[in-house]
């Protein structure tokens, strides 16, 4: 899974490029599910998504339906930013979220009051370590570049 700038002119945001064990990630994104791709084998859930189990080896996999909660293992304040497109939001988190369902799956992403919301800071206390969080997406992009990105929200604001 990699990123390039493709996002609307508006937003000036990237947009992810899946590859082909990362796609079913974002189709299930797109529908505002959060999964992740789990061994058939031995039931070793797995992200990033990659071939091949790194337990027993199968190549056999499925998408597994996360509840989407977790709680915050660790964040950073990104200023200034490292990206054009970034700016207007900078000072802004960017958050490593343990899920509750399998805490050797981590995901990095924003948290946010909404899922459309602006990126930017948050009331200070808000943002903590062990912070339970859960998943929401928003839409970016247009036509065929159209894809839901996962960000998250505080459980008890």
């Amino acid at each position: 899974m990699t990123d390039e700038p493709a996002g609307p002119p508006e937003t000036g945001l990237l947009l992810p490029v899946p590859d082909d064990d990362g796609a079913p990630f974002w189709s299930y994104a797109a529908e505002g599910e959060l999964r992740v791709q789990t061994c058939s084998g031995c039931g070793t859930r797995r992200f990033p998504p990659r071939p091949c189990c790194p337990r027993c080896q199968s190549f056999e996999s499925q998408w597994q339906r996360m509840s989407g909660r977790g709680r915050i293992w660790s964040y950073v304040i990104a200023h200034p930013p490292l990206l054009p497109g970034y700016a207007e939001a900078a000072p802004y988190n960017v958050l490593v979220v343990e899920l509750a369902d399998d805490p050797s799956i981590r995901l990095v992403g924003n948290l946010v009051t909404a899922p459309d919301a602006p990126l930017g800071p948050l009331a200070d206390g808000k943002l903590r370590i062990g912070a339970p969080v859960r998943a929401v997406f928003r839409q970016l992009g247009d036509g065929e570049r159209r894809t839901a990105v996962p960000r998250w929200t505080l459980e008890r604001p």
